[in-house]
């Protein structure tokens, strides 16, 4: 399956929300099925394959390129699970220099130790911190590293703010040749409005969820073992939910310029929604009195 161009992705999201645990689900699920998978972590907590090489250690490509200067493959790579090429990009030395720098030290360095050409992956998914679209985390976006971006993204008004800044920065470096948008990953739902809220932003935005990742302990308790849900529980509903979503993401080139709304929209949107939600709690209680 490698003679054909790779695909490069980008998968965003704030911190905390569960984008390292998607990303290296969709790469478990891609590599089980037979593809040929790098997985970059731009984040500079340097975990994004820590669940696809069982915790083993790796490091990572700044942390290399600062001790030894010349740096093989074999230095930054671990073969994980589903046989998934595992690299961590890394970041700076606490307190100096910015956090996205690890992104351009490691597509540089991939594409000096000629990777893609002689690896020939199917599929280069880079899992990306979105709190704040800087200018190096906005890296794969705006050069031409990934042509499509998917953003991992709970129901919480935060995640959506994320999000919605993402929009922001796909839709202005879309025109001049960026990235586009594959969609938008609903993940850890739970309350019984949470697909609403996320789909009414989707639908404001231009924009549509391609998968919904309830939130569950099958998630939590194969973190524990350092495994994906792909490899500790492959027969559990999760497992289904991350294959189905690494086949659309694998059969499907819908792409979009996503329409961002204001900052002030987006807070009139979320204290609409914050009304909406406590009238329906206030409506439960109240019919759990009268009963």
């Amino acid at each position: 399956m490698g003679d054909k161009k790779a695909k490069h992705i980008a998968i965003y999201g704030k911190g905390g929300i569960g984008k390292s645990t998607t990303t290296s689900n969709i790469s478990a699920a891609l590599g089980e099925a037979g593809y040929r998978v790098v997985q970059i972590g731009c984040d500079p907590k340097s975990d994004s394959t820590n669940n696809l090489r069982g915790g083993r250690y790796l490091p990572t490509v700044l942390d290399s390129l600062r001790d030894q200067g010349k740096v093989k493959l074999a230095d930054i790579s671990v073969t994980g699970f589903g046989g998934v090429l595992c690299i961590e990009a890394g970041g700076p030395v606490p307190g100096v220099g910015c956090a996205g720098r690890g992104i351009n030290a490691a597509v540089d360095l991939l594409q000096e130790l000629n990777l893609f050409a002689e690896y020939k992956p199917d599929y280069v998914l880079y899992d990306v911190l979105g709190d704040v679209v800087c200018g190096g985390f906005a890296v794969p976006i705006r050069e031409g590293i990934t042509d499509r971006v998917f953003v991992v993204s709970s129901s919480d008004f935060m995640a959506i703010y994320a999000a919605n800044n993402l929009f922001k920065a796909i839709s202005k470096y879309a025109p001049s040749g960026g990235a586009l948008l594959g969609g938008i990953i609903a993940n850890g739902l739970s309350a019984p409005y949470a697909q609403a809220i996320i789909d009414d932003f989707a639908g404001r935005t231009g924009t549509r969820a391609v998968s919904y990742v309830p939130r569950s302990l099958v998630v939590s308790q194969s973190e524990l073992y350092g495994q994906t849900v792909i490899e500790a529980a492959p027969q559990s509903a999760h497992a289904r939910i991350y294959r189905n979503l690494a086949q659309y993401i694998a059969e499907t080139d819908e792409l979009s310029i996503p329409k961002p709304i204001s900052t002030a929209d987006l807070r009139a949107w979320a204290r609409d929604w914050g009304d909406r939600v406590f009238e329906v709690k206030s409506a439960t209680v109240r019919q759990g009195e009268a009963i």
